[in-house]
């Protein structure tokens, strides 16, 4: 009796990690946005769902406390996607940003994108292939199914939109003649 072949957990890896190349404009894009933004003084607000709410508290950590030396700490609050709408609704200010990390239940973050919206913030959304059903400026809908491999794809699409971010504010600060 033959045993049924097992993907090796590298090559179910494979083809998502591919797919994140393709949204490599759509991360700039995003970005340039979030770096738009935050050197003008506005807030990171990231909230999430169920596994997503811990990535959302690591997201503003890495932002309020970089690990790397000489990289500005900007400012960033983590929310429960349950509190999200009223925590945006009586603190955020129009400058600011709303990041969405989709979890299981990408409805779950909808009424902080809504809340987002009635704000006049930037909204960003980190999902899975479902994105939510509701506005944003910029959706990247991560090409995953297992939720394994969505998170790990979540994780690393929010290093490079804080790594892109860096960057972008460091030229904008050498281009005015400052640093950022």
């Amino acid at each position: 009796m033959t045993t049924p072949a097992v993907d090796s957990p590298a090559k179910r890896r494979e083809q998502p990690g591919l797919a994140l190349v393709t949204l490599a404009p759509a991360l700039v894009g995003a970005a340039a946005a979030l770096a738009g933004r935050l050197g003008g003084g506005g807030t990171l607000h990231v909230f999430g769902d169920g596994d997503a709410e811990s990535d959302a508290h690591h997201v503003a950590v890495e932002f309020v406390h970089p690990v790397i030396v000489g990289k500005p700490a900007l400012p960033a609050l983590a929310h429960p996607a349950a509190r999200a709408a009223h925590r945006l609704r009586h603190t955020a200010e129009p400058r600011d940003v709303a990041l969405a990390l989709c979890g299981p239940d990408p409805a779950a973050v909808e009424p902080g994108l809504h809340a987002a919206a009635e704000r006049g913030l930037l909204a960003l959304v980190l999902c899975g292939p479902r994105p939510p059903q509701a506005p944003a400026a910029h959706t990247l809908a991560l090409p995953a199914d297992d939720p394994l491999i969505l998170r790990e794809l979540r994780v690393s699409a929010y290093h490079l939109l804080w790594e892109l971010a860096h960057v972008l504010l460091e030229h904008d600060g050498a281009r005015r003649g400052g640093s950022a």
